[in-house]
């Protein structure tokens, strides 16, 4: 064999060492690339069934969007029918309040009226009435009973009540001097200790509980 086939193989070996290297490269390129693309395509279903989910969230909340609209749309048609409602209450018990006003003097010469010239019992009240809505504590009038014009009666004479005996008016001198000696203040004396007032007797300050020691003892009696 000579030196250029002994080179031409070689040259051929080295070849194909090459050709295997990068063939098995190929193959780990090739099986990266085939796994990529499977990972993708199952990312990409993943992707479709994420972007239909999120659709069916978008129109779930456009039906909440359009409920809350409608809830706010009640509420403020509420709002209008209570404010409505409360200023009709007012007017009409506004007015059941004046009306009252011109019943109860009415009544009152109704009733005065039949018993002086019939001799007839009173009108029932309203609250007394069967089936009426008024109640003793709907109007503050009602609570008292309706003044009635009293006829005018001239006032009779004021007789003076004869003086009391000396002897009895000696007795009530004496329940008088015996008030008025009751009503006296009880004698004090000031806490040496908190200074404030106390009964001129008390052993101890009802206030700071210290005891009280009178500024003039009594001395012992000489036996």
């Amino acid at each position: 064999m000579t030196a250029e086939n002994e080179r031409e193989i070689y040259h051929k070996l080295e070849a194909m060492k090459e050709i295997r290297n990068k063939t098995i490269t190929l193959e780990r390129l090739k099986r990266s690339i085939l796994t990529e693309v499977r990972s993708g395509d199952a990312e990409s279903r993943c992707l479709a069934q994420y972007k239909r989910e999120m659709e069916l969230l978008q129109q779930e909340k456009m039906s909440h969007v359009e409920e809350l609209r409608q809830i706010h749309a009640d509420i403020n048609a509420m709002e209008t029918v209570i404010k409505q409602t409360e200023e009709s209450m007012s007017r009409k018990l506004s007015a059941a309040s004046r009306l009252h006003e011109d019943y109860r003097p009415l009544k009152a010469e109704v009733d005065l009226l039949r018993r002086q010239c019939l001799g007839l019992e009173r009108l029932p009240e309203l609250h007394e009435e069967e089936g009426s809505p008024v109640t003793p504590d709907r109007f503050p009038a009602l609570s008292a009973p309706a003044a009635r014009p009293v006829p005018f009666l001239a006032p009779a004479p004021v007789r003076k009540p004869p003086p009391p005996p000396p002897a009895f008016r000696s007795a009530l001198d004496q329940d008088f001097l015996t008030v008025s000696l009751r009503q006296q203040p009880p004698p004090m004396k000031s806490c040496l200790s908190c200074h404030q007032q106390i009964h001129r007797n008390a052993p101890i300050c009802p206030l700071c509980k210290a005891k009280s020691r009178s500024r003039n003892p009594k001395k012992p009696k000489k036996k």
